[in-house]
């Protein structure tokens, strides 16, 4: 998924996952009770937390589901947020205390049974779109009792499982109104108000419109929203620059492209520009059983020339205007143990001779067909320049054909779990401050990106860093598991970017909220 937003170290994470204790469109309405209008190109694929893993939806499950654990605007240390406190209460047991008095919109109560259930219903129903990689660690999960629920993990002493606790896989939802076995549409989910958060929904248009009203009951880490929101959802991003430029809309979040913003920047009495930190990964996926090459020889060969064509440099100074940056690992650069694993395998610069060595090594005829897909309403309108680029670079020595397609983002996030495309178009916000969630929810088994990758020597890697206390150890195992990655390339990163949001002037609270944790909240906005 999920964003950009950590520069925790490894030795803060350890200390947070070992004990965390209770311390404590159109134009605007007229009317000054319609709250603030944040406008968004991002799309949802789906409001029930089984059924997602992306930004779009984690925007909106942000707003209306309670987690155990939570990040207070402005900060990565965990706090609880349903839970009065978790700890370990053994290595491999981790348990959390509920909270009294806590329930659902619809009045339902919320206890430990409808926590162990929602973590449990996400590993049963395991949707391709779904977070239930990131339950990995997690080998069962029970209610004790009305307040205490138990995870017994896999390993012990996870060094990362209390902060998953904040992911996609964290919302908790009510078992009396989600089934056990299947996904709630968007419609039946808000229709239930099962949601604890800092809100509830009103009017809902998929896609379209969503209205986020105050929840009077939220008792948790985010305090009380100041402002009811409605989410406008916009087709095209130069829509969503003029409306939030004309004072239509109060927050634009997600996606302007860059040559908007730099056009924004410049409009200090209309709008403010607000950046914050670092960390969204943009990257190509090879789909390891339909991409071009007979066997795994070729296929490796492929991803190698591929690997030694691309020109990053190029793409973020004329694309993106320097708001993304060159990427040269699965881990970007700032994370604690991060590497430029890519860049010492294949340099910096195209090297066409290279390419051309790997594929007439392999026996692989030139010039090599490649699908690649890519869609252009999830990562920003920018997305078809960067992969014209991408084109480009591939074709320019005679090596490659590229057929570039696009497909809309919720039929794209169905078609590429199904094989339909060989190469494609991915792009990543963490779920946490860590490296570990730039590796795990990528390359170990059942991993989010579905291209049929999977290798023992890196599972155990990913297995060995999780568990590990001692700083310098584990940054080694993570170097590790990076230079694997270049030597495999199941995918092939690009860029990272910083997050942005434009507001008008009377907006507060943007800055806030645009942290390492990468939870845009809507309760810490007000004008």
């Amino acid at each position: 998924m999920n964003s950009m937003r950590r520069r925790a170290t490894v030795l803060a994470a350890a200390t947070l996952a070992g004990s965390v204790l209770a311390a404590c469109g159109s134009g605007r309405s007229d009317d000054s009770d319609a709250g603030l209008i944040v406008g968004t190109t991002d799309k949802v694929v789906s409001i029930d937390p089984a059924g997602s893993y992306d930004n779009g939806s984690m925007a909106v499950q942000t707003q209306v589901y309670q987690y155990l654990l939570n990040f207070p605007a402005g900060s990565t240390e965990l706090t609880p947020d349903a839970a009065e406190k978790c700890d370990f209460e053994k290595p491999t047991v981790y348990v959390c205390t509920l909270k009294s008095g806590l329930k659902f919109a619809n009045g339902n109560e919320l206890t430990a049974s409808d926590v162990a259930f929602s973590f449990q219903r996400i590993v049963d129903i395991n949707d391709p779109n779904g977070p239930a990689s990131l339950l990995g660690a997690m080998k069962k999960v029970e209610a004790r009792d009305d307040s205490t629920v138990a995870f017994t993990l896999a390993a012990p002493n996870d060094q990362t499982f209390a902060q998953v606790l904040v992911t996609s896989a964290g919302p908790i939802v009510d078992e009396e109104t989600y089934p056990a076995d299947k996904l709630l549409s968007d419609e039946e989910a808000v229709e239930a108000n099962g949601f604890a958060g800092p809100y509830t929904i009103g009017e809902y248009k998929k896609n379209e419109l969503a209205e986020f009203t105050i929840n009077p009951d939220y008792d948790g880490t985010y305090g009380e929203p100041k402002s009811d929101v409605t989410m406008r959802y916009y087709a095209d991003s130069n829509n969503l620059k003029l409306d939030v430029e004309k004072g239509d809309i109060d927050v634009a979040y997600r996606s302007l492209t860059p040559t908007d913003i730099e056009s924004l920047e410049k409009k200090k009495d209309d709008v403010t520009v607000h950046t914050g930190p670092g960390g969204e990964l943009r990257y190509i996926v090879f789909n390891l059983k339909t991409m071009p090459g007979d066997g795994a020889e070729q296929k490796l060969a492929v991803r190698k020339a591929a690997a030694s064509l691309v020109n990053r440099d190029e793409i973020s100074s004329e694309v993106y205007k320097g708001t993304f940056t060159p990427a040269y690992s699965a881990v970007p650069e700032g994370q604690t143990g991060a590497t430029e694993a890519f860049k010492d395998a294949y340099g910096d610069k195209p090297d066409p001779a290279a390419a051309k060595k790997y594929l007439e090594d392999a026996g692989v005829k030139t010039p090599v067909t490649l699908n690649l897909q890519w869609s252009p309403d999830h990562y920003g309108s920018s997305s078809d320049q960067e992969y014209q680029a991408v084109k480009r670079q591939l074709e320019a020595d005679g090596l490659f054909k590229v057929n570039l397609q696009s497909t809309e983002w919720n039929t794209y996030s169905e078609e590429r779990v199904a094989d339909a495309y060989p190469a494609f178009q991915l792009g990543w916000f963490p779920d946490f401050p860590d490296a570990d969630n730039y590796l795990t929810p990528f390359f170990a088994p059942n991993n989010f990106l579905q291209s049929h990758y999977e290798d023992d020597a890196m599972t155990k890697l990913l297995d060995a860093q999780r568990v590990d206390s001692d700083q310098a150890s584990r940054e080694a195992t993570l170097a590790k598991a990076q230079d694997m990655v270049a030597a495999q390339i199941p995918i092939l990163p690009l860029l990272t970017g910083a997050q942005v949001a434009v507001s008008g002037t009377d907006v507060k609270g943007v800055d806030d909220t645009l942290d390492a944790s990468f939870k845009f909240r809507f309760s810490s906005l007000s004008k």
